[in-house]
């Protein structure tokens, strides 16, 4: 596991609001008030991937500010990206004031003045959503074609916003299964799936060193093979084409990031992972093994018999009996 995790239902009642304050300003820098301080609720569970920090938070309806005399007393010189996940906010920032709900996200910079309220605060229903905190310098964007994306709403429904959008939601739903170990890696990935967005929206992509464009472009490959794990089609050609690249650009991106698997390995055993988690789950054990081989892209039983033998070493309905008899279940071809 990575991260820690915070609850209010763990500190004294009239330390809540005071402690929940100085736990946002470890990464965000602000003065807070809510109308629910006497009877504050509140949780956060904070990543720390190398310099990036991604946090699940949820609260009561807050008021979150950042003046001029905070920005003058200390600035971290980070960018604040919030994904909101449920409830509503309204942003006033650089300039612009925008109303944001569910899976929309916007961006702050903690150079600038903000002030961040909860739609109506004087309800008590939850604002949950994911927030991305990271060094400007990370960024290999101008800052001043950055500013641009301040404080209005950004897409995350769709392209590089949702792959984003999926992948930090991802990070929390998986935080306690990761090891340390992923840490600087997972960070990198959030940073280069970012800059590749926030340089679409921009239309700035030439402004992006390749290695960051590969690793985002890798990222797309595989969110997309995973999409379209079912179709016996999915070769190497087709998701080049599908991506408007080349065959061996495909191959070489790929690889870098998937320390030398090649595309067609990486397919096989995403499809073999998946089926072999089907076959050992006892709700589907009254699943036909060739329907469960064609969902995962085998049309033909005898391919995917093959196959998974050379991987487990034996077949998959022997597989499947040996795995549910130890779980009390009993399997069926």
């Amino acid at each position: 596991m990575i991260g820690t995790v915070f609850r209010t239902d763990d500190i004294p009642a009239g330390d809540r609001f005071d402690y929940w304050q100085e736990l946002v300003g470890r990464t965000r820098s602000s003065a807070l008030v809510s109308e629910h301080a006497a009877d504050f609720w509140a949780q956060q569970r904070l990543l720390e991937l190398g310099p990036v920090y991604v946090s699940q938070m949820s609260f009561m309806p807050t008021r979150y500010w950042r003046t001029a005399k905070l920005v003058r007393r200390s600035d971290p010189e980070f960018y604040h990206l919030t994904l909101l996940t449920d409830g509503g906010l309204s942003l006033d920032h650089a300039g612009q004031t925008s109303a944001f709900t569910a899976r929309d996200l916007h961006l702050a910079d903690s150079s600038q003045p903000y002030d961040v309220r909860s739609a109506d605060d004087r309800q008590g229903g939850v604002v949950s959503g994911m927030a991305v905190d990271f060094p400007k310098a990370l960024l290999p964007l101008p800052p001043h074609r950055v500013r641009e994306l301040l404080g209005r709403p950004l897409p995350g429904t769709e392209g590089v916003g949702a792959l984003l959008a999926d992948f930090v939601v991802g990070l929390d739903r998986q935080a306690d299964t990761l090891q340390p170990s992923d840490a600087p890696r997972l960070g990198t990935v959030v940073i280069d799936l970012m800059s590749a967005w926030f340089a679409q929206l921009l239309e700035a992509e030439s402004a992006l060193a390749p290695e960051t464009r590969g690793r985002a472009t890798a990222q797309r490959v595989q969110d997309f093979i995973r999409r379209h794990l079912h179709d016996p089609e999915l070769t190497p050609p087709v998701i080049a084409a599908a991506h408007n690249i080349s065959l061996s650009y495909l191959h070489r991106i790929f690889q870098q990031q998937t320390q030398g698997e090649p595309v067609a390995a990486w397919i096989r055993r995403r499809r073999l992972e998946n089926a072999h988690d089907d076959l050992t789950n006892p709700s589907l054990r009254c699943t036909p093994i060739h329907a469960i081989a064609a969902r995962w892209g085998y049309p033909r039983p005898s391919d995917f018999t093959r196959a998974f033998r050379a991987a487990y070493g034996m077949s998959p309905r022997d597989y499947r009996q040996r795995a549910l008899s130890e779980d009390g279940g009993t399997g069926q071809k």
